[in-house]
C-alpha cells in the first residue's frame, strides 16, 4: 500500500512539474524565438561588365492570364496566373557597320538594323497566382508556378511581336535618331533595311 501511495505520488508529482514547465514555456518568452532574423553582411562581388549599344525605344505592358495544368488519371494539378509583363525594343547600334552610315554635305544617309526584342520579364509585383488546385492523390509541384510564369515571358514575347512592337521601335529610333541629328543641324535619310 505504501509503495503504491508513492508511485501515485510520484506520478502526480511529475505531472504537476511538466504542466508547470509547460505554462512557463508559455508565459516567458525565449529569447532566441522573438529576435528579428539576423542578416550577414556579406561581400558582392562583380562578374562581368557588358557593354550594351542597344537604343530601346518603346516598352510595351502586357498582362496575360496563364492556366497550366497537369492532369493525370489519379488527379491534377492546376495553377492560374495572371501575369503582368513587360516587353521592351528596340535597335542595336552596335549592328551598324561603317559602310551603313554616308555623310554627304549636310545630309546622314543612315542603314538601321532591324529593331528586335531586348528584354522581356515579369512585374512580380503585380504578377499573381489566383488559384492553384492540387488533387487529392497528387503530390504537390513546386514547379508547376515557374513553369507558367515561363511560360507568360513567352507568351508575352510573341503578343507584343503580333501587336507590332518591332515596327513601332523601328519608327521611333528613326524619330530619336532623326532629332539628334537636326539638333546637331545634319538632315537625315534612313535607308530601309532588306
Amino acid at each position: 500500500m505504501l509503495k503504491t501511495r508513492l508511485i501515485i505520488l510520484g506520478l502526480v508529482l511529475a505531472i504537476g512539474a511538466g504542466v508547470a514547465l509547460f505554462v512557463a514555456l508559455l508565459w516567458v518568452p525565449l529569447p532566441l524565438s522573438s529576435a528579428p532574423p539576423r542578416i550577414q553582411n556579406t561581400a558582392t562581388m562583380l562578374k562581368r561588365v557588358q557593354t550594351l549599344s542597344e537604343l530601346v525605344t518603346v516598352k510595351y505592358v502586357l498582362e496575360k492570364v496563364v492556366i497550366l495544368e497537369d492532369i493525370k488519371w489519379y488527379g491534377e494539378n492546376r495553377v492560374l496566373l495572371v501575369a503582368h509583363g513587360v516587353v521592351k525594343a528596340g535597335v542595336d547600334l552596335q549592328e551598324i557597320k561603317p559602310e551603313d552610315v554616308r555623310l554627304d554635305d549636310k545630309k546622314v544617309v543612315v542603314k538601321l538594323p532591324p529593331a528586335r526584342i531586348t528584354d522581356v520579364y515579369l512585374d512580380d509585383k503585380k504578377t499573381r497566382v489566383v488559384d492553384r488546385t492540387t488533387g487529392l492523390l497528387r503530390a504537390f509541384d513546386k514547379d508547376l508556378e515557374q513553369s507558367a510564369r515561363r511560360q507568360a515571358v513567352e507568351d508575352l514575347s510573341i503578343s507584343a511581336r503580333f501587336n507590332g512592337i518591332n515596327g513601332d521601335a523601328e519608327e521611333r529610333a528613326r524619330l530619336q535618331l532623326s532629332n539628334l541629328f537636326h539638333q546637331l543641324g545634319l538632315e537625315v535619310e534612313f535607308v530601309i533595311n532588306k
